[in-house]
């Protein structure tokens, strides 16, 4: 089958984030770039998930037309392809209404800090104003808000959006900023919020840089 490898990944990054309740029902995207070609394999719109086989991954070009696929790729594809042309360093993009995630993008204070050292790789989290999901605006909105290097966006009344060098690193980005969203809300139910230190946090991010050269 033509673009197997990254049809698979799709699936399997999918599956797994609707394991770990990333996703629930047919809300939340996620794409990935091909190494070789300017195109991008995408989960369907509006399909179950599970259940899904290979065939039914959509395949993309970078503008978004849809090259193949049993059905039509996601609404959503505006925003995944606008920051994979814009990102080249970028190669998988996932977008979910995770609970939290979603719950912590509302409201004046919406930044996100770290609360633990893992996080840190993952900040500053950008916040996207609610605009219509589908739209070129959302798309462009995220692309701002990741700016050159961000890894995460929360974006209101909607979800995240997160992106990483590959799927490995998106899901990470992913599943760490929703970790970072489910501790803040309960450090700030408990009265007990307490984020890292400025100092700390960028001593955790040269560190994590540093290895991931090596």
């Amino acid at each position: 089958m033509k673009y197997e490898k990254i049809r698979k990944q799709v699936l399997e990054a999918i599956l797994d984030a609707v394991d770990q309740g990333l996703i629930k029902g047919t809300s939340g995207n996620i794409a990935l770039r091909d190494d070789e070609e300017d195109v991008v394999a995408i989960t369907p719109s509006g399909i179950p998930y599970k259940g899904m086989t290979l065939e039914d991954i959509a395949i993309v070009d970078l503008n978004g037309k849809w090259l193949e696929g049993n059905y039509k790729p996601s609404s959503e594809v505006p925003m995944h392809t606008a920051v994979l042309r814009a990102r080249p360093d970028v190669k998988a993009t996932v977008h979910t209404h995770a609970m939290f995630a979603t719950i912590m993008a509302m409201g004046d204070d919406a930044e996100l800090k770290p609360i633990t050292p893992p996080q840190c790789e993952f900040v500053p989290v950008g916040i996207v104003p609610f605009t219509m999901p589908g739209s070129d605006e959302v798309a462009d909105k995220v692309v701002e808000a990741l700016g050159k290097d961000g890894r995460a966006v929360l974006i209101k009344n909607h979800g995240m959006f997160c992106c990483g060098k590959n799927m490995k690193a998106a899901m990470a980005a992913t599943e760490y900023t929703e970790e970072m969203a489910v501790t803040t809300l309960y450090a700030k139910i408990l009265g007990t919020y307490e984020p890292m230190p400025e100092e700390g946090v960028q001593k955790m991010k040269e560190l994590i840089a540093a290895d991931q050269a090596v």
